[in-house]
This record gives C-alpha cells, sequence and structure tokens, in this order.
C-alpha cells in the first residue's frame, strides 16, 4: 500500500523526537511539529496545472528547506544550492531512465532510490542536518521538474505524491541510521581513549 513506509517512518520520528530526545535540544520541537504537519497535509492534494496535482506537504516541505537554507551564511547557502541542484538533476536522471529503460531497476525502485540518493548526500554533506536537507529540497525540486518535463507530452503527474513520500522517508531513515553509526563509532573512539588514558595513569 501506497504511503505506509511513509506514514511508519513519520510517526517513529515523532514519537523518538517527542519521547526520547533530550528536551534541551533545540531541534526536538521544531522537527516534531514539521512532521505533524506534513502528516497532515499529505492527504491534501490539489490541482496546479492542466495534468498536474501537488500534495500540499510538498509545498510545505520546500519552504521549510529554504527558510533554512536562509538561515546560512553565502557561501554555505551557494553550496548547499548547489548540492541540492546536484540531487535534483540526478533525481530528474533517474525517473527518466525509468521510463526509457526501465530493466535497470533491478530490484524496488524506493530502496534504489534509496541508496543512490542516500549515498550521494553522504558525499556532498559531512552533517545530518545538511544531508537531509539537500536529498528533501533536492528531490522536490527534481519533482517539479521532472513533472514539467512531462507535462510538455501532456502526461499527468502527481507531485510528491504518497510513492515520492514513501521515497523520500525511505532516504531519510537511511541517513538518520548513518549518521548513528557514525556518531557511535565517534562515540566509541572517544571513550576507547579515555579507557587508554586511564589505564596508563593507574600503571
Amino acid at each position: 500500500m501506497e504511503g505506509s513506509m511513509f506514514y511508519w517512518i513519520c510517526w517513529f520520528f515523532w514519537v523518538y523526537l517527542t519521547f526520547m530526545t533530550d528536551k534541551k535540544n533545540p531541534y526536538r520541537l521544531k522537527l516534531s511539529a514539521i512532521i505533524l504537519i506534513v502528516i497532515l497535509l499529505s492527504n491534501l492534494k490539489f490541482v496546479i496545472w492542466e495534468n498536474l496535482e501537488i500534495h500540499a506537504c510538498g509545498i510545505f516541505l520546500l519552504i521549510i528547506c529554504y527558510l533554512f537554507f536562509s538561515k546560512e551564511k553565502k557561501g554555505a547557502m551557494f553550496y548547499f544550492f548547489i548540492c541540492s541542484l546536484i540531487v535534483s538533476i540526478g533525481y530528474v536522471a533517474f525517473h527518466l531512465f525509468e521510463i526509457f529503460d526501465p530493466i535497470w531497476i533491478i530490484f524496488k525502485k524506493e530502496w534504489m532510490m534509496g541508496i543512490c540518493f542516500g549515498y550521494l548526500a553522504i558525499l556532498l554533506q559531512k552533517t545530518l542536518k545538511g544531508r537531509l536537507l539537500i536529498v528533501i529540497c533536492g528531490t522536490l525540486q527534481g519533482e517539479f521538474l521532472y513533472a514539467y518535463t512531462l507535462s510538455q507530452f501532456s502526461f499527468p503527474y502527481e507531485i510528491s505524491s504518497y510513492e515520492y513520500l514513501d521515497a523520500i522517508a525511505l532516504i531519510s531513515a537511511l541517513l538518520v541510521g548513518w549518521s548513528a553509526i557514525e556518531n557511535a563509532g565517534t562515540y566509541i573512539q572517544a571513550h576507547f581513549h579515555y579507557f587508554e588514558k586511564e589505564k596508563q595513569k593507574s600503571s
């Protein structure tokens, strides 16, 4: 069922942020609110052109990404823009290849997108915040660009549909998982050095 992965992952993130994250975390309330609003808006859609429909959550997420970008310094903002543009081009190319040569989709599309764009985000950005922002912004911009391309051939398209939401939720979950592994490695390494120093002191 389309959208089920999106809802499961979103609810998991919301529960984790609400009940398990440190209350002093500055992003806790903001992210919890964003996730709830995205879930509420996911059912709301409207026509923006003859053959184009859009889910309201897509516009909301894009605005949120632009707001986060606007708070960065000019150099960082420009780099975010370049990174999101790279993701957008990759996203459109992925979908066009799917149309013209579907045989290369060797397993479930959402997982292929999750691995490809998750890896691309890891290469382009060092922080989890940066990776999530360029992936969400880049893929949404890609959705608009892909929809525009299809409209030239009068093909109907639904921007930020449940299929898209499933894919972006999976990519986000993979990025969060990878970030947890990276931080775990740093945490273990720091404690290993601490215990080594304690042993040297005691000896």
